[in-house]
């Protein structure tokens, strides 16, 4: 097939890239690329460490989409090897190991979930077991004998954890190169990851050259922020939105932003076209209202991920009368407490009917004034509360629950 023009896919390719190694070099592979007719091969690999995606996670799969459309071979690895060891990247302490059943379940997931961002018929996808499974101790330590402790420790947080006394478990130190290993493996042309992933990706070229092969050019995405504006996206802060999120959940979610991030979340996360960002810039500093904008950023990342028009409008519809209009929603769930259980605390409360995801995270939305029975606020986690059946409890800006008494 034929490819556009090496300009063409630079101005595509380097769209919302933070950070190239390096952009000369990338130029030089696509022209190279044009000349002969052979695509270039580019690697993204995702740890199946979870069940679910989130938006963050979509940022390296667009712009792995963005290489496919241009032309090119998109290879996903799914690391279901180096997920057994856990990329300590950003880490204060080693990550939990998996095992091969749960980074084999997790990886369907992604997989099915991936599908929204991509046509993954399209991809080479691969899984890094097929390559270090096979590899024997004294393969392990010829790879290991082509980096040194004092490089490893170059990375911020090997070195703070070093200089905290934070123990760093010699595994971890082989992560790096087991990512760089599969880069030889699947002989990459260029190698996706967020900035956070700039070692690893690095070490990837020093492989390839130990192997004889052109090292990679390294393309990095930003660590886009959570709803909260300050914190990495993130399951385990609360702070995100999930590809499986329903179409109501993804819109409420999006209305919780912070306004700075209206044209990164645009950006990074839907398919609106850059001139279209570019007028709601202009709006938004010319004084438009940003809730204008925000509902339509929440109508987009419906229809980017999945969703219908249809489903988005209703979505906003629903917002606008539980939120705007102060409405209590018609559809809320019956949650069931016992009885036996009354008088009973608030935090427990909130946990037992799945309100909030823990005791701890229950505790946290009390004290933060984010629970209300029959809209009247409790804020002592520690209230001992007498239900009634037909009682409306909300926690945080929009779960529900109505109590049955069982």
């Amino acid at each position: 097939m034929g490819f556009m023009s090496v300009d063409e896919q630079l101005r595509i390719l380097m769209r919302g890239v933070v950070d190239v190694v390096s952009e000369e070099e990338l130029r030089q592979k696509l022209e190279r690329s044009a000349k002969t007719g052979r695509p270039l091969r580019v690697k993204l690999g995702i740890d199946p460490t979870g069940k679910d995606l989130t938006l963050g996670h979509t940022v390296p799969l667009r712009k792995l989409r963005d290489f496919v459309e241009c032309g090119h071979t998109g290879v996903l690895i799914i690391g279901d090897y180096t997920a057994m060891v856990g990329d300590p990247t950003g880490r204060n302490e080693a990550r939990p190991q998996l095992t091969h059943e749960q980074t084999t379940e997790n990886a369907q997931r992604y997989l099915e979930q991936a599908a929204r961002v991509l046509d993954v018929s399209r991809l080479e996808i691969r899984r890094n077991s097929e390559w270090l499974a096979p590899m024997t101790f004294a393969d392990v330590t010829r790879l290991a004998a082509q980096s040194t402790v004092a490089r490893m420790l170059e990375r911020e947080d090997f070195k703070k954890r070093y200089e905290e006394g934070r123990p760093i478990y010699i595994h971890e130190f082989f992560y790096p190169l087991m990512q760089g290993t599969d880069s030889v493996a699947v002989q990459a042309d260029v190698e996706l990851g967020g900035t956070d992933q700039k070692f690893n990706l690095l070490t990837g070229r020093d492989l390839q050259r130990n192997a004889g092969q052109e090292p990679q050019v390294c393309l990095m995405t930003p660590i886009v922020e959570g709803l909260d504006g300050t914190e990495k996206m993130s399951k385990s802060l609360g702070n995100y939105i999930g590809l499986d999120h329903s179409p109501d959940e993804m819109f409420g979610r999006t209305m919780s932003i912070p306004d700075k991030l209206i044209l990164t979340y645009f950006t990074y996360f839907t398919d609106v076209p850059q001139e279209e960002i570019d007028r709601i810039k202009a709006a938004m500093d010319a004084g438009e209202n940003p809730m204008n904008f925000k509902k339509q950023l929440g109508r987009a990342i419906i229809t980017t991920y999945g969703g219908t028009e249809e489903e988005a409008r209703r979505a906003e519809e629903r917002w606008v009368a539980q939120f705007s209009r102060g409405e209590v929603p018609d559809d809320i769930p019956d949650v069931v407490v016992r009885t036996a259980d009354l008088p009973i605390q608030a935090a427990r409360l909130l946990a037992s009917t799945g309100l909030a995801p823990s005791v701890s995270e229950a505790r946290r939305l009390i004290e933060q004034g984010g629970f209300t029975v029959d809209g009247e606020k409790i804020t002592d986690p520690r209230a001992e509360l007498t239900l009634t059946s037909g009682q409306v409890l909300k926690a945080g800006k929009r779960k529900y629950g109505r109590v049955v008494l069982g």
